[in-house]
């Protein structure tokens, strides 16, 4: 909730809606004052700052669980342990000390994400580059085995009231702030125990090997 209320969007869609039903209400009082055109003019400027209320408080409702993107960040630590034949676990530690374990099958560990790209003008009122993390999967090196061995596939984005991106698939009416929305992914060969950095940029997701000192145990 706090993130959603710190926003400076939410805060414009509260201040947009409020002088909206100000705008309306005047309209209506006019109409009953038998002033037509004032209250034709009134109703126009209430709608468009209801429209734009909503239009930001979509946003920053559809913006929780996503974060903003600047630079290369970490978005995660993964630590996997082989357990088997084509087997193994995966633990991922988030920035914010959360930490969840996964029960794996495959050769390889692949993770997901979806990007937000707003116009640079979006910038200006806080909106940059976000990226939420949406799957990790295992994956196989051999096709024949993706078709028929075992399949293992986590959610790891989190539920929101709007999910922008999925919003944007299916209306045009984002096309003004939102640049682009796509997909990035990328995956590693689990072949010993190991820990690895997920990183995001504004080209997309990237896993790189954490080198452990010789006798330094993977936790």
């Amino acid at each position: 909730m706090q993130e959603l209320t710190s926003s400076p969007l939410f805060l414009a869609a509260l201040l947009f809606g409020v002088l909206g039903g100000i705008s309306i209400i005047t309209a209506i009082l006019a109409l009953f004052q038998l002033k037509l055109l004032r209250s034709i003019f009134r109703t126009l400027i209430g709608l468009a700052l209801l429209s734009l209320g909503f239009l930001a408080g979509t946003i920053s409702l559809g913006m929780i669980g996503y974060r903003a993107l600047t630079r290369e960040v970490v978005a995660a630590h993964i630590v996997v342990q082989p357990t088997g034949p084509q087997r193994f676990t995966a633990t991922i530690r988030y920035p914010d000390g959360r930490e969840t374990k996964y029960e794996m099958a495959g050769d390889e560990i692949y993770v997901d994400a979806h990007v937000l790209k707003w116009h640079p003008w979006a910038n200006t009122i806080g909106l940059h580059t976000a990226y939420e993390l949406d799957r990790v999967a295992g994956r196989y090196h051999d096709v024949k085995d993706e078709r028929s061995a075992p399949r293992t596939v986590h959610a790891l984005a989190r539920d929101k009231p709007v999910d922008l991106y999925a919003l944007r698939r299916r209306h045009p009416f984002l096309a003004p702030v939102l640049d682009a929305e796509y997909g990035s992914a990328t995956f590693v060969p689990v072949t010993r125990p190991a820990q690895f950095e997920l990183r995001v940029s504004t080209t997309g997701l990237l896993i790189r090997d954490v080198k452990k000192p010789d006798g330094a145990a993977v936790r």
